[in-house]
């Protein structure tokens, strides 16, 4: 056997640290597994991957951003592309950012072959995704991009989304992949939802605040600015250059989407209904996304204890970081990776908070917590691939 050949799920090929892990937070949570270190023929590497991935919507945002980091995965390989528009068109020509890589042409959903694969990134629009994934090998393991399994409740899905959800049975298996906060539940899942952009921004902060009883479950004012690229990449009027440029959009005000969701997320903390106030906005930028959320502190709670519970909750975690006191978190410094910055700061009223949290939307708040999700369903360290550090200037 050659040594490109032999491997394990456990192995990170390239440079090894002698104690088998690239990054030392990958220590605390292999404790007691088994690592093998052996010398790779990178030449022979990319046809000998051992996963192998369809992406369903290569041709749109979060299918090309899934692309993008999985240029560099030592275990994953795409064998398989499609794009019903884009059908026959390889992805370097739809994306002449990714003409370096040799990849399988995209083809019609319809036309797709499963026979060669082992997992999906399903990274379609909703609506369209319950009958798709329904009627897929059920030995795939799914990690479905978008909003089609977020939401427990099917009675809510057809409330905020208007229709009815058409695959009930599914809904029941999907495991809501919040990795950071789901991560044994991701461990066992088959088909993952994940979980939306501006979603991401407001509960990792807040999740383990509300958990730990240090803020109030009411009156949670959320204000959040997303890049363009949120929006998607097909052509609309409200998405063109005039219509954006030099001016800040409001959009969804009451009705968004990810109310549900975020209510979800922050009521399962809470262990009682939770209602926000939730507000985004579309900025004049590419991609990136901000949450200002405004909290009231619960009695005899200081800002420091904030602090204190998310340095706890985060310190042993890859990509979520508490900045030191006082540096606000700035979407520029995210962008193009799968971090999320946050910060606490003491509100001129007396007990309250304002937490600032950046992601970049296409990477933690899309592609790059996919690919979280299915490194911990595969049983690889989550952080493979991901350690691209952002982008900048």
């Amino acid at each position: 056997m050659s040594s490109a050949t032999f491997s394990s799920n456990f192995l990170q090929t390239g440079c090894l640290r002698k104690d088998g892990f690239n990054n030392p937070k990958d220590k605390k949570r292999n404790v007691g597994k088994v690592f093998v270190k052996c010398s790779v023929n990178t030449k022979t590497q990319k046809a000998e991957k051992e996963v192998r991935l369809g992406v369903l919507g290569a041709s749109g945002y979060t299918g090309s951003e899934i692309v993008r980091l999985l240029a560099n995965h030592p275990h994953f390989g795409i064998t398989l592309m499609t794009a019903d528009r884009k059908a026959g068109q390889s992805i370097g020509s739809v994306f002449p950012h990714l003409v370096s890589q040799n990849l399988p042409k995209m083809v019609a959903v319809k036309d797709a072959d499963f026979s060669d694969v082992d997992a999906v990134f399903c990274c379609l629009p909703h609506g369209t995704t319950q009958e798709i994934i329904k009627g897929l090998p059920k030995s795939l393991k799914i990690v479905d991009l978008s909003a089609d399994f977020r939401l427990r409740d099917i009675s809510e899905y057809e409330e905020w989304y208007g229709q009815a959800h058409r695959a009930p049975e599914l809904q029941k298996e999907a495991v809501y992949g919040l990795t950071e906060i789901s991560r044994e539940e991701v461990k066992s899942a088959r088909l993952v939802a994940n979980p939306g952009c501006y979603p991401t921004s407001v509960q990792l902060p807040l999740v383990p605040l509300i958990k730990a009883n240090l803020v109030q479950p009411k009156n949670i004012i959320i204000d959040s600015k997303s890049g363009v690229s949120g929006a998607g990449r097909g052509a609309k009027e409200a998405n063109l250059y005039t219509e954006i440029a030099e001016g800040i959009y409001s959009y969804g005000v009451t009705r968004h989407r990810h109310v549900p969701e975020i209510e979800q997320g922050l009521s399962d903390a809470a262990n009682s209904k939770v209602t926000v106030s939730f507000t985004p906005h579309l900025m004049p930028m590419s991609r990136g996304m901000q949450s200002t959320i405004y909290v009231e502190l619960a009695p005899g709670v200081e800002i420091k204890d904030l602090r204190q519970q998310l340095k706890l909750s985060y310190e042993d975690e890859d990509f979520v970081v508490l900045l030191d006191e006082g540096i606000v978190p700035r979407t520029h410094n995210t962008r193009g990776s799968n971090y999320c910055f946050i910060n606490v700061f003491p509100d001129r009223i007396p007990g309250r908070a304002i937490i600032i949290s950046v992601i970049d939307n296409l990477v933690k708040g899309a592609s790059g917590q996919a690919l979280q999700n299915l490194n911990v369903m595969m049983g690889f360290p989550e952080s493979t691939g991901l350690l691209y550090q952002p982008l900048f200037p």
